[in-house]
């Protein structure tokens, strides 16, 4: 048991020290631009255009972007940094070095999943530390809050890594994020409330992924939701044991690991 156990330690330990050694050596590149936008986003949406819209869900609409605004960092900078390494590695052949070795396919998707949560974690710490200067928040539910960030981060790191496994050229690795996930993000009541909508579009916005968590992430900080709490966090425990065992399936198969 210790001698199958020991190398996948060794190799887990070896790919998520990459990981974090590959993002904070390029922190200009990763760390330094989404805290600058967040910070634009405090400026322009919180403070001047907040000013204009007043109170929403009972707190200042500053208080009431901010996490979905930390949520935002986390979701694009956890499936950036799998969809970008595990790519990197299918480009340089390197994967298929670390797919004939003795570690098991588990070690190898834990791995650069843990690689791109740590990254998401890291980002919206540093947002949450900068939107103290024009804010104060008061987390109203620890448990909530960390469990919906990191379910957050696992799921888009997983499907970061499912969009590397398909992606042929580096074109391919940005299309999610763009025409997908960048929508889904605006429209997932970062900057507003659903009940604000007509009760149709509230309806259709239920469909997206992203309005549960950053609602659910929302009560955790604020203690206000649109959506129940026990419908969102089962959501999200779901999509990870789901894109988990897909993403385990795709590795074991060899599908897509040749560029």
């Amino acid at each position: 048991m210790n001698s199958e156990l020991q190398p996948n330690l060794v190799a887990l330990n070896t790919i998520v020290y990459r990981e974090i050694k590959r993002f904070t050596r390029i922190w200009p590149q990763t760390l330094l631009p989404p805290a600058i936008t967040m910070v634009l986003y405090f400026v322009i949406f919180g403070n001047l255009i907040g000013r204009q819209i007043g109170d929403m869900g009972g707190f200042t609409y500053m208080e009431y972007i901010v996490p979905g605004l930390i949520m935002m960092s986390v979701i694009t900078n956890s499936y950036g940094n799998v969809v970008s390494s595990f790519f990197g590695s299918k480009f340089q052949r390197s994967i298929e070095e670390l797919m004939v070795s003795p570690v098991s396919p588990h070690t190898i998707l834990i791995g650069y999943t843990l690689g791109g949560v740590l990254r998401g974690l890291m980002v919206g710490l540093i947002v949450t530390l900068l939107s103290l200067f024009f804010t104060q928040l008061q987390v109203h539910h620890l448990g909530v809050t960390i469990l919906v960030v990191v379910l957050t981060a696992t799921i888009f790191s997983l499907l970061g890594f499912i969009n590397a496994v398909f992606a042929r050229n580096f074109d391919d690795i940005s299309i999610i994020p763009t025409f997908v996930l960048t929508p889904l993000t605006y429209l997932g009541g970062v900057f507003y409330s659903i009940s604000l909508l007509p009760p149709f579009w509230q309806t259709v916005s239920l469909a997206n992924p992203v309005l549960h968590m950053v609602n659910a992430f929302r009560y955790g900080i604020l203690g206000v939701s649109d959506i129940r709490i026990s419908v969102a966090v089962t959501f999200m425990l779901v999509a990870t044991v789901v894109l988990y065992i897909g993403c385990a399936r795709l590795l074991v198969s060899g599908r897509g690991m040749r560029t």
